[in-house]
C-alpha cells in the first residue's frame, strides 16, 4: 500500500489511544511538534480522561477513525502509551483506514495499532516517538531519526544507532523481511486474539520496559509456545529499559533469557537496538522490508512507502 511522506508545514493529528496525560504536558507537545514545521489538529481524545484511560472506549476509538477519514489531517501522531490501545481494536473500520492510509506514528502499548493496521489494512507505520516524548523534549538523534523516516525516502535508509551506544550480534547472519512486533507485552497480548500477530518470514522486532527478566522469559516462552519466534527469519532487540532484577543472586538476567529462547533458533539477532523508551530512539518503519545482516550489525530498509 501507498503513503506518501510527510512534509512541512503538513498537518498531524494528535490522538490518545491508550492512557491519558495532563494538559500541560499536551499544550507542551503541540507546540514542540509546531516547532519542528507541523500543523497539529488535536483530537477529542487528548482532553478525556476516564481512570487509566484517555476517555471510554467508543471515545478513543472514534477520535482514530475520525483522523483517517479527514483529509485535512496528513498524518496521525499519538499523544502517549500506557494502557488501552487493544480495547478499541474491534471498534476500528479497517476499511476507513485502508482507504485512507497515512503515517501513522506511536509505540509501546500503540504497537497494538502498528501490528493490527498492518495486517488488516495493509498499512505500514512508524514506530516512533510520541507527543509525550515531544513535549519532554526531543534530542538531536530522535529529532532526526524522525524526519528522515516520515519526510523522507525510506528505501535503503540505514537504521543506525546512536554514537556511543554499539549494537551487538547475538547471533551471525543475515536475513530479509517484513519488521513487524514493538512491545513484547503487547506482541504477547494478541496470541489468541483475532489480532494475533503474524510473524511468519518476518523480522521481529521487541522492547519493553519494567519487566522483570521472569516476566521477558514468561513471554518469550509464550511467543515459542505459539510458534511466532520459529516463524520469525531474524530478530531486532530493542531498548529493555528496567527490565533487570534488583537482586541479580536471585533471576536469570536478560542475556541468560535470550540466550534460552533467541539465540537456539540460529537466526540473525542484533541487540541493543535503539527503540522503545530509551531517550534516544530511532523511528522505525513497521511493515516495510529490511535486510539485517547481523554479522556487520547492519539494518538496511529495502522498500519504501511509495512503493
Amino acid at each position: 500500500m501507498q503513503i506518501r511522506t510527510l512534509k512541512q508545514p503538513d498537518t498531524l493529528g494528535m490522538l490518545a489511544p491508550a492512557s491519558p496525560t495532563i494538559e500541560e504536558d499536551l499544550k507542551k507537545a503541540e507546540i514542540a511538534i509546531n516547532k519542528l514545521g507541523f500543523k497539529v489538529v488535536v483530537g477529542e481524545s487528548c482532553y478525556a480522561r476516564r481512570g487509566y484511560l484517555s476517555g471510554d472506549d467508543h471515545l478513543r476509538a472514534r477520535d482514530v477513525n475520525k483522523m483517517f477519514v479527514n483529509e485535512d489531517i496528513d498524518g496521525i501522531i499519538c499523544l502517549r502509551g500506557g494502557y488501552g490501545s487493544m480495547r478499541i481494536l474491534d471498534m476500528l473500520d479497517f476499511d476507513i483506514i485502508k482507504d485512507n492510509p497515512k503515517p501513522f506514528i506511536g509505540y509501546s502499548d500503540i504497537t497494538a495499532l502498528l501490528v493490527t493496521f498492518f495486517q488488516r489494512a495493509k498499512m505500514p507505520t512508524f514506530h516512533g516517538p510520541m507527543g509525550i516524548d515531544f513535549a519532554k523534549g526531543l534530542d538531536e538523534f530522535t529529532k532526526n531519526s524522525f524526519i528522515s523516516a516520515v519526510c523522507g525516502s525510506t528505501e535503503n535508509m540505514i537504521l543506525s544507532n546512536p554514537e556511543g551506544r554499539p549494537l551487538r550480534a547475538l547471533f551471525q547472519g543475515e536475513a530479509e523481511g517484513e519488521i513487524v512486533g514493538g512491545n513484547l507485552s503487547i506482541v504477547a497480548a494478541t496470541l489468541g486474539t483475532p489480532y494475533e500477530i503474524d510473524t511468519r518470514g518476518k523480522l521481529l522486532l521487541l522492547e519493553d520496559i519494567d519487566e522483570k527478566p521472569y516476566k521477558v522469559d514468561k513471554m518469550l516462552l509464550q511467543m515459542r509456545l505459539a510458534g511466532k519466534l520459529e516463524e520469525a527469519v531474524g530478530f531486532i532487540l530493542g531498548d529493555f529499559r528496567n527490565c533487570e532484577e534488583t537482586d541479580a543472586s536471585k533471576s536469570l538476567n536478560l542475556e541468560e533469557v535470550f540466550a534460552d529462547y533467541i539465540i537456539p533458533l540460529r537466526k540473525p539477532t542484533i541487540a541493543n537496538f535503539s527503540a522503545g523508551h530509551c531517550d534516544s530512539k530511532i523511528t522505525v518503519p513497521i511493515g516495510l522490508k529490511a535486510h539485517l545482516d547481523a554479522s556487520n550489525c547492519k539494518i538496511c530498509i529495502v522498500s519504501d512507502f511509495n512503493n
